[in-house]
């Protein structure tokens, strides 16, 4: 399951954000469920909330990391179970969505705004946000197997 759901990710990420590279220009603005969300084009050469910018290939250099001590891990056994799966799934395929933009690009394609929020994100955001808190939550109400005392 987790290379199906990085897969699917690293799909929906990129597709969303060729759509707006073709579709907008950089600081145009589209209504989308407003006032819930809207689209604003952005380009980001830096991290979230626009910090560090122009160290972007450092950031490729850490999404490659993270993926790689996620897969030894997973094929220890370290991390097993369905939201583990899931989480370690979201969070290495938003790194690798945003990755590709920082390799073929220089920089991140943002677009989705939430309400009045000042902060521009994209689907690869919303994933590695989803599987850090999956993951959080996976250990903090992990089930341990019971010890017998016999």
């Amino acid at each position: 399951m987790f290379y199906i759901i990085s897969l699917i990710v690293i799909a929906i990420d990129q597709l969303s954000k060729l759509w707006v590279r073709s579709s907008m220009v950089v600081g145009g603005s589209r209504p989308f469920l407003d006032p819930y969300v809207h689209f604003e084009y952005y380009q980001n050469t830096g991290a979230a909330f626009s910090s560090f910018q122009g160290y972007g290939k450092l950031f490729v250099v850490f999404a490659v990391f993270v993926t790689a001590v996620i897969i030894y891990y997973r094929t220890r056994g370290v991390l097993k179970g369905t939201w583990m799966e899931l989480a370690t799934g979201f969070l290495v395929g938003g790194a690798i969505g945003n990755a590709i933009d920082r390799v073929l690009f220089g920089k991140v394609t943002d677009f989705i705004v939430l309400g009045r929020m000042t902060g521009i994100m994209n689907i690869a955001d919303i994933a590695i946000n989803i599987g850090i808190v999956a993951i959080i939550l996976s250990v903090i109400f992990r089930r341990e197997p019971k010890q017998s005392y016999s």
